[in-house]
This record gives structure tokens, C-alpha cells and sequence, in this order.
């Protein structure tokens, strides 16, 4: 979109940059200073000089990136950096997930990152996994469109959970493993905190393992797990086993034997997803914010410039420019899910046999209508 000389935020190789406060925000490529919105791969790459993040989502970001320079701000905690003010805001995706808020001169930006609008689906909805969506006022906002288009609409996430519960239910019944697939960073822990453990026992991958020690660490709440090796044989046939996308076929899941498999993204809200990517179940539940979540994120913030990224840009635009207000998009490096289908290739959980690895990073969902979806969700 065309940029003006005064704006906070512009478009570069590098990615979204702030002019006046010479840092990037979620860069793409490697920087000097990058901001980050929270710790999904293709928002937090490893190489950036120095890194300013919520404080909620320290442990996660090292979990991910390692032994980095790290700066943490408490949600509402204000800097000054050469005449910016910046602020961090909860984003309701994932753990430390944050709005970006920019002051400079009067003018006020922000960069939402991804993020989930709590009681899209009726009632209160908020991921129980993190700090809700806080709407934020500003004269520009950026905001994601992952799912901006009409056909997407969340139903309570209660009703989704009751779902779950009732398949994992049945086929312990019948004696069969519940596999359930969710991406190991946010979607798994927040299916852990969703379901009912009085079920069954609850195995998670070794990649979802990892993260959910840093989320207990940061005092959310999650049921007990156990790793693939810790699980009695006698008890596989209750179990309901959490594990990234990847796994599917990979000799990992063949000792769990003759389970059934679901797979839990908003992209199942589309016909055909569930059949293409060769699951028995699939279950409509994302951490991003639907349609109206959308709406009622834009609206919340009073911006009368609304710059839309990763996702349904120019659908989003256009609605946008039929409300009255002044929108564009900015390209960008978001929403590639092959960058966190590789991130949870490590730490595995000890082979079941000489051989065992994991599968590698899955195609990208495929959809019947209207375009191929930019990221999973």
C-alpha cells in the first residue's frame, strides 16, 4: 500500500519496520532490534540482535529460540525508545501473545499480530491458556485476516469441547487410542485445558511436552500428561494422545495402535479439509479471532486506518473501504506453516522402535472454497 512519510509503521525486505524507533516488528529476515507479537515460528525466526517480547511469554520464546537476548515487558508496561512509546497488549492467541501499541507524536499505531477475540462464538469464549484480547485505541491499526472471510464463524467453543470429550469417550469405550491432533505451541495446550481427564489418561508428543512445561511455568493451569514411554500398555486403549500434525504416519503413532484420528483448526470449518488431510474427525476450533471477532476488533479500536496482513488481504480490504474507513494491506512472511510444522521436529520422545522419527512438515491444508487458506490455525 502506498506509505506516507509519517507513518509508524512501513513495509520493508526485512520486514514491518517503525521508522522514528529504528526497530522491526516480527521480523522475516535478521535485524538489529526486532519486537516480537508472541513466539509461532513464523513470527519469532532465531538471529535478530536483540529482542523485545511480553513477559508472559519469556519461557516459550527460549523454549523455541534458545539463549537470546531477551527484554520482557509486562502487559500495560510502558518504554521510550528515541521518542516512541511502546507498549505490549494481550492478544488472546497464545501464551504471551501481544499487541504491538506505538505513540509517536501524537499519533498512535498498533500491530495486533495474531489474536483471538474472546465471545466470537457466543459467551465467553477466551482462550483459557492466556490473557484475553484487549481492545486497544489508535488512529491506524494492523491487523491479521487468517480467517476474514464470512464463512468463518466459531461456535461456542463449550459445544466444540463437549465433541471431544464424546469421541475420546466412545473410542475408549471401544477400546481405541484417541489421537488429536493440534499444532504444539498454543492449539495443544489449549485442547489440554479444554477436555475432560477423568476420561482416560492424557500422552502428549514429546514437541508438546516441551511447551507445556513452560506454560505450567508461567502458572497455567493443565491437566497431568504423560510422555509415550510413561504410558502402562494396559491403559493405550483409553488414552487420548495430543500430538503435532506431523506424526501422522510415522511409525510414532504405530504403537498406539488401531487409534482414531482428529485433527482440531478452524479450517475444518470448510468441507472437504477433514477428508484431505486423512483424519476420522475433525473439530472447528482456532485461536484466531472469526469474521466477527474480526469486525469487533476493528471496531473496538476506532481506527480510521486499518492495514490488513497475512490471510483474506484483499476481501478484508474491501470490506473495509465499504465501511467508510481507509484500509491496505502490507505483504508479508506470516502465516507459512511449514516454519512451525519444523519447529516441532525437536525434542522427540524416545523411539518405540530402531527407526522411529517423526514425519516430516505437512502439506498445507487444502479448502474447497474460496483460495487455499494462508496458515494453520
Amino acid at each position: 500500500m502506498e506509505t506516507r512519510h509519517d507513518d509508524l509503521v512501513v513495509q520493508t525486505p526485512q520486514g514491518l519496520y517503525c521508522p522514528p524507533g529504528d526497530f522491526h516488528i516480527d521480523p522475516w529476515r535478521p535485524v538489529a532490534r526486532a519486537v516480537l507479537t508472541h513466539a509461532h515460528a513464523d513470527h519469532a525466526r532465531p538471529g535478530n540482535g536483540a529482542y523485545l517480547a511480553a513477559e508472559a511469554g519469556a519461557g516459550v520464546l527460549r523454549a523455541r529460540l534458545g539463549d537470546i537476548a531477551l527484554t520482557t515487558l509486562r502487559y500495560g508496561e510502558t518504554i521510550d525508545h528515541h521518542g516512541v512509546r511502546l507498549s505490549l497488549h494481550p492478544a488472546g492467541h497464545v501464551l504471551g501473545s501481544a499487541q504491538v501499541r506505538l505513540e509517536h507524536r501524537g499519533r498512535v499505531w498498533v500491530a495486533s499480530g495474531d489474536y483471538f477475540v474472546s465471545g466470537a462464538g457466543g459467551g465467553d469464549d477466551a482462550n483459557p491458556t492466556c490473557a484475553a484480547f484487549e481492545p486497544v485505541r489508535c488512529h491506524c491499526f494492523i491487523t491479521e485476516s487468517t480467517f476474514g472471510l464470512p464463512i468463518y464463524r466459531w461456535r461456542p467453543q463449550a459445544e466444540v469441547f463437549a465433541e471431544i470429550d464424546a469421541w475420546w469417550a466412545a473410542n475408549a469405550a471401544a477400546g481405541r487410542a484417541s489421537l488429536l491432533l493440534g499444532y504444539s505451541f498454543g492449539k495443544a495446550q489449549r485442547l489440554l485445558a479444554g477436555v475432560d481427564p477423568s476420561i482416560g489418561p492424557i500422552v502428549v508428543h514429546g514437541a508438546v511436552h516441551t511447551l507445556d512445561e513452560a506454560y505450567r511455568a508461567a502458572g497455567v493451569a493443565l491437566p497431568p500428561t504423560l510422555r509415550a514411554d510413561e504410558l502402562d500398555k494396559a491403559a493405550r486403549g483409553r488414552a487420548l494422545v495430543v500430538a503435532p500434525p506431523s506424526v501422522l504416519g510415522s511409525p510414532w503413532v504405530r504403537r498406539f495402535g488401531e487409534a482414531r484420528d482428529a485433527f482440531a483448526s478452524g479450517w475444518m470449518q470448510l468441507r472437504g479439509t477433514r477428508r484431505r488431510r486423512g483424519v476420522d474427525r475433525g473439530f472447528v476450533l482456532s485461536d484466531h479471532a472469526d469474521w466477527p471477532g474480526l469486525q469487533r476488533a476493528i471496531a473496538a479500536t476506532g481506527a480510521s486506518r486499518v492495514i490488513v496482513t497475512h490471510g483474506y488481504e484483499a476481501e478484508m480490504v474491501r470490506w473495509l473501504q465499504e465501511q467508510g474507513l481507509e484500509a491496505g494491506s502490507f505483504r508479508t512472511a506470516y502465516g507459512d506453516e511449514a516454519l512451525e510444522a519444523q519447529a516441532e521436529q525437536a525434542p522427540r520422545d524416545p523411539p518405540a522402535a530402531a527407526g522411529d522419527a517423526e514425519a516430516g512438515p505437512p502439506a498445507p491444508p487444502a479448502v474447497d472454497s474460496p483460495g487455499d487458506p494462508p496458515s494453520a490455525a
